[in-house]
């Protein structure tokens, strides 16, 4: 399969598994919610990573894409409410707009990213790499790394959040 090839469907599968589970009130925070995004990394990284950068401007990428997806995935944190349910008292999630916006802007990007460097920029692309020492692999590896990190910052986000919710047993037991 080409590189634009696995980008998009790891762009595509990145969006609609966070949209699907996230989107709309009053959304469970269960455990299969909160362990189908550490599930689909730990089959979707072995696949197209092969061998990561280990040193110099690849390994720089790739960690700085890192960044980057913990910085959008503690954003999409921000835009979602976690509160007790009133029906069962369990925690659950609310994300609207905002929360659709970030994620589509963010996948939409990456994918014009992945098209334009074949289609688009791809001679500029091939110069800057070339420059820098960065292999394709380490172009591909950085944009899986930074889909990961979004989608297991804001897991653990709606984790932690979900875990210190007061439920109206803890709440009443507190008084």
């Amino acid at each position: 399969m080409s590189t634009i090839g696995q980008a998009m469907i790891i762009n595509a599968a990145v969006l609609i598994a966070v949209l699907e589970a996230d989107l709309g009130p009053h959304r469970k925070i269960g455990k299969l919610r909160i362990l189908r995004p550490p599930l689909m990394t730990a089959a979707i990284v072995p696949l197209f990573i092969k061998s990561p950068a280990t040193q110099g401007s690849g390994l720089a990428l790739e960690l700085a894409a890192v960044v980057a997806g913990l910085l959008v995935g503690l954003l999409a944190v921000t835009f979602t409410t976690v509160y007790a349910s009133p029906t069962t008292g369990r925690p659950v999630s609310r994300a609207g707009f905002a929360y659709a916006a970030l994620w589509i802007v963010v996948i939409g990007a990456r994918a014009a990213f992945s098209y334009g460097s074949e289609h688009w920029f791809a001679r500029q692309l091939g110069r800057w790499m070339a420059d820098h020492q960065v292999t394709a692999d380490a172009l591909t590896d950085a944009l899986l790394l930074m889909a990961v990190a979004m989608t297991l910052t804001r897991t653990i986000g709606l984790a932690t959040r979900a875990a210190t919710v007061p439920t109206p047993a803890s709440a009443s037991n507190g008084h």
